[in-house]
């Protein structure tokens, strides 16, 4: 049996189905959490014990969401929970560079940023920690028209190996959580009527469309002191999608 030290959380697109609920599994846990977005308003709305508005697809943002915490909270996040991200579903052939560099931006880049400034302040303060990113299935296995979001996702997936291997003589763990479909307010559009539902979870071999909650739990967990021997993995979070061919009957 293991046991939770109260630590200092930060949780990156925290508005977010998923972010929202690891911010409450964070802090259920005892941890204080710094909850981070672009906008001040619905951030304000979340139970955290920090607000912190910026853009964390740039260095200076990700740079100063780690400062607004050691500000509010008296110190470096030793957790973190990277949940920003986007999507984008449209064939090779119709996808514009502006969308490509804009998938990009919100995926790769707002994860790479993030990263590097968590890293550099526990790297500094001499501190070791744990950080989960947010990938997709599309980054595990071909999904058609998903080209520029598989890259971006997968991008993730390599970051994260690497900084892995770079930052676990220093007591950091990184890995990353792959969901497969996910009942959030992203998904909202594509799930609004039962028939696109129902469609939709018969993909996955455990059957239907899973909640921010599953997710949250996965990547709560890799944050935990059960999973401090685990680092460099992707966690699919699918219901078998990538890598179970059910019985067809």
């Amino acid at each position: 049996m293991t046991t939770t030290i109260p630590q200092i959380a930060l949780v990156t697109g925290a508005r977010g189905g998923i972010g929202r609920e690891v911010v409450a599994q964070l802090r259920q846990a005892g941890h204080r959490v710094a909850a981070v977005g672009r906008d001040a308003a619905t951030l304000a709305e979340l139970a955290a014990d920090a607000h912190i508005a910026v853009d964390t697809t740039t260095p200076e943002g990700a740079a100063e969401a780690i400062a607004a915490c050691v500000a509010q909270l008296g110190g470096p996040p030793t957790l973190l929970a990277h949940c920003v991200g986007s999507t984008l579903i449209a064939p090779l052939h119709r996808s514009t560079a502006a969308q490509y560099r804009e998938v990009l931006r919100i995926n790769l880049d707002s994860a790479f940023f993030m990263l590097q400034a968590w890293v550099e302040a526990l790297r500094v303060a001499k501190l070791q920690g744990a950080a989960v990113l947010a990938s997709s299935v599309v980054s595990r296995i071909g999904v058609a028209n998903h080209e520029a979001i598989a890259a971006a996702k997968g991008g993730i997936e390599a970051l994260a190996r690497s900084a892995a291997a770079t930052y676990a003589p220093l007591g950091m763990r990184v890995n990353v959580v792959a969901p497969g479909m996910t009942d959030t307010p992203m998904t909202a559009g594509m799930l609004r009527m039962d028939a696109m539902r129902e469609g939709a979870g018969k993909q996955y071999p455990l059957g239907g469309v899973q909640t921010a909650v599953q997710v949250a739990d996965a990547m709560a967990w890799l944050l935990s002191d059960g999973a401090a021997r685990i680092t460099g993995q992707v966690i699919a979070v699918d219901g078998g999608f990538t890598t179970v061919r059910p019985l067809v009957k």
